[in-house]
């Protein structure tokens, strides 16, 4: 038989490697204007304007007016140390936010070599042949070669929501070019790029492609309650530090230096930085396996999802269809045998396909068939539709006769074909039969056709049923214990999927997904909200369903109380993906729209990537509210020690180089070591968090306050016993100061996890941590025992028996939480 055609011109190899690298040197990349980045000057402004900086600087300022120069200039070189820490830290969540979005950029499908490779949008020069496909968004602008019934969606650029048909035959008239950021809706084709960038027509008219900034999460919108609570909290009570200080102590500069101290120690400076850093690290950590981050909200809730929705072709199962049998003549056979039922029967399956075919159950077919028996012309397509689980192709040869073929779900090419009552009834059962085996059908049928234009409907063709035609597609081998794993962690994974229901009851069989009951997509459509409701709580197999019905399935999910994660890679697919909580598109086989709907890109199309990503997700949560309640019980003691002394009528505790000493430790605690936390080893063993679980309800909140208190009272603590024993005030100071250091060391501990004793937790890794505490450790003990730095922060050195005495009461100051965990573990029941 002679190879199928269509009006095309001959196989196009495309630019070569070297002159698309030229060209793009030549060019520049492929995209328009960013939006500003953050240079090292403008980030140093913007420190500038931070609280915590004109704090130091006006502290500083009123030092120098005093005449104590020494002071200043410590204080002035904190400033420098901070300026250098607070831009390191910026251009690293930069650095990883950068990095997402040339991950997460628009791909394009070219011709190189010969070979179509995806690279991505800004590498398109001149002269790529880009390939156009349903959903994909055109690259660039370019000249149309080839058109297969291609029409697109120039709404971005005309306002006008009528799909444009675009013809190679149409001159350089507009029907002949497509545009960069234009839709494609229907068919396929081949263009030549003529513009890139800034030289596009969407270039020129100064329109920009830059996506919107996503709105502001839950977590963001509860941290911003939590700093103007505690920034209200603690401007009154610097006001009141102040106030008191100058009531029982008189002297102005002196009392205003105390409520700056103050305000400095308890500035909330750090709660909306542990949110940007975690949330922008977290998401470049889930792309390292294979995932990438296109909105932020959807790292936020993958701790709390309940439900995962997931595609069965490429997702569960290899996506590598092979044509395994056929039905023909009435019995089964090899697919490959030479028998001419079987040849006719995969030859017109080939001839419904796509010449160049995306879907790999069509590839399989073509790999497999023969075409025509002489050269012929595609004239007409029947696209799969509602109501139309099929694809019919319309042909006429050299000798001018014209026949069809179509492929498709079995009970609609046996309404079409309207073969005898038994031989469908027989047909039906062979389909279901093959079904539960886990074979992929479709029925094929073929007509011959005479009667002038080709009708508008694939239903008034004479059709003549052939047989079916079963492909295999194996389940990965790692998704039965990846489902497991999900099914622990309270997670249900429900299969959705276009198959008969014996198909996809096969497959979730396979891979250890409870089957039992099956709902199709015409019993979905049949049932109202309520009842659907009920039934999407029960089942985890649904067949047959066509994409536009995934959305009412999300929402009664919803309905349902469950938080979604859902997966798809088709146009249709887009509303469900942005109705979902989270929205996970296909990378691989995804189409742009798909791509740009959804919250995350599965790179891989692996299902087991999800489950790693799930894991991140509630790793990543755990290590926020880990971070937070370190931060409120840090500074619990901070405040207590602003007023205890003045009340108790003891020399002045804290000043402002105590406060940067502090800073010091604080801010690299949360932006590395609460950060780089592994998670817990069983995250993936406790059911998901309630969705409107609070960050701090009022229970987290106590804790946090009460491991704060106990460093409090142990500070106090050591610093009265010591003023009262006779020790001189520097040296009750560099006592209470170490208890202080070691308390808040001890804080770091106890709260890298909430459920972890710290000798369990001691055996996980966490270099970021032991390297923080060495340098903690070696800073107190130059702060205390070199004379030079001992006098900046009006310290003498104590004995060194009582310098470990106060150490060790910071340290176990906290060890109560610890037996707090052990009783809450003991109290609350396994998952």
């Amino acid at each position: 038989m002679a190879p199928m055609t269509t009006p095309s011109s001959p196989p196009r190899r495309g630019l070569d490697t070297a002159e698309a690298v030229r060209r793009l040197a030549a060019d520049g990349p492929n995209s328009l204007p960013s939006r500003e980045r953050h240079g090292v000057f403008a980030l140093l402004r913007q420190v500038m304007r931070e609280p915590m900086f004109l704090l130091l600087a006006a502290t500083a300022a009123i030092y120098l007016m005093l005449g104590d120069l020494h002071e200043s200039l410590v204080l002035s070189a904190s400033l420098l140390v901070v300026i250098s820490i607070t831009v390191v830290q910026e251009r690293r969540t930069e650095r990883a936010l950068e990095a997402l979005e040339d991950l997460s950029s628009p791909r394009a499908l070219v011709v190189r070599d010969g070979v179509q490779v995806r690279i991505a949008g800004p590498d398109v020069v001149r002269g790529d042949l880009l390939v156009l496909r349903e959903g994909d968004r055109v690259a660039a602008d370019a000249r149309v070669l080839e058109s297969h019934d291609l029409m697109l969606d120039e709404s971005l650029l005309t306002g006008e929501s009528v799909p444009v048909e675009k013809d190679a035959g149409a001159g350089d008239g507009p029907g002949a070019r497509v545009f960069s950021g234009t839709l494609v809706v229907r068919g396929t084709g081949l263009g030549e790029v003529v513009a890139t960038g800034a030289r596009s027509e969407i270039g020129r008219i100064g329109a920009s492609l830059a996506r919107a900034q996503p709105g502001r999460t839950r977590l963001e919108e509860e941290t911003a309650r939590m700093v103007r609570l505690i920034a209200v909290l603690a401007l009154a009570l610097c006001v009141l530090a102040a106030i008191l200080h100058y009531a029982l102590r008189g002297g102005a500069v002196a009392s205003v230096l105390s409520g700056l101290t103050l305000a400095m120690a308890l500035l909330p400076e750090e709660f909306p930085v542990v949110l940007t850093v975690f949330l922008a690290i977290g998401a470049w950590r889930i792309s390292r396996h294979g995932v990438l981050t296109r909105r932020l909200p959807a790292v936020e809730m993958l701790g709390a999802t309940t439900v995962l929705c997931c595609d069965k072709t490429g997702t569960l199962t290899e996506n590598r269809m092979t044509l395994v049998e056929a039905w023909a003549g009435g019995r089964w056979q090899d697919a490959g045998t030479s028998d001419p039922d079987v040849r006719a029967l995969v030859a017109t399956a080939a001839l419904a396909c796509e010449p160049q075919a995306f879907d790999p159950m069509e590839r399989a077919i073509l790999e497999s068939g023969d075409g025509p028996d002489s050269p012929a012309v595609l004239e007409r397509r029947y696209p799969l539709a509602d109501g139309f689980l099929a694809v019919a192709h319309g042909w006429k040869d050299t000798a001018g006769t014209r026949f069809a073929a179509v492929k498709g779900a079995p009970e609609t090419v046996l309404a079409l074909s309207a073969p005898q009552p038994e031989l469908r009834a027989e047909a039906l059962a062979v389909a279901a039969q093959a079904a539960a085996r886990g074979l992929r059908l479709l029925g094929v049928a073929r007509c011959e056709w005479d009667g002038g234009p080709w009708p508008d409907s694939p239903g008034e063709l004479p059709w003549r049923f052939l047989g079916f035609v079963a492909l295999a597609d194996p389940v990965r081998a790692a998704v039965p214990a990846a489902i497991a794993a999900c099914r622990r962690a309270g997670v249900r994974v429900v299969m959705i999927t276009g198959d008969h229901a014996g198909t996809a009851r096969a497959i979730a069989g396979q891979a250890g997904i409870d089957g039992a009951h099956v709902l199709t997509g015409p019993e979905v459509e049949g049932m109202d909200p309520a009842a659907l409701a009920r039934a999407v709580s029960s089942t985890q197999v649904f067949a047959r369903v066509r994409p536009e019905q995934k959305l009412k399935l999300v929402m009664a999910l919803r309905a349902a109380g469950d938080i979604v994660a859902m997966t798809g890679d088709g146009v249709n697919d887009a509303p469900a993906l942005r109705a979902a909580h989270i929205g996970i598109a296909m990378g691989k086989r995804g189409t742009d729209v798909a791509r740009e709907a959804a919250g995350l890109v599965l790179v891989d199309d692996d299902f087991t990537s999800i489950v790693s990503t799930i894991r991140l997700g509630r790793r990543i949560y755990d290590n926020i509210r880990n971070a937070m309640r370190y931060l409120v019980a840090v500074h619990v003691p901070l405040a207590g020690m602003a007023f205890i002394p003045l009340l108790a009528g003891w020399p002045l505790f804290i000043f402002p180089v105590h406060v940067v000493f502090l800073e010091f430790v604080i801010d690299p605690a949360c932006s590395l070591v609460f950060e780089a936390e592994r998670d817990d080893p069983r995250a993936m063993e406790r059911p998901p968090r309630p969705p409107a679980e609070r960050l701090f309800n009022a229970a987290s909140l106590a804790v946090a306050v009460l491991l704060g208190a106990g460093v409090f009272v142990a500070v106090a603590a050591v610093y009265g016993v010591a003023l009262a024993n006779g020790a001189g005030v520097m040296q009750a100071r560099a006592l209470a100061f170490a208890t202080l250091v070691a308390g808040n060391l001890a804080l770091i501990f106890a709260n890298r996890s909430h459920l972890l004793t710290v000798p369990e937790i001691l055996a996980v890794p966490n270099r970021a941590l032991w390297a923080i505490v060495a340098g903690t450790v070696a800073a107190m003990a130059i702060a205390i025992h070199v004379p030079v730095v001992a006098t900046i922060f009006r310290f003498e050195p104590p004995p060194l028996l009582w310098l470990g005495a106060a150490c060790l009461a910071g340290i176990t100051s906290v060890a109560w939480y610890d037996l707090y965990k052990l009783a809450r573990r003991a109290s609350t029941p396994r998952a």
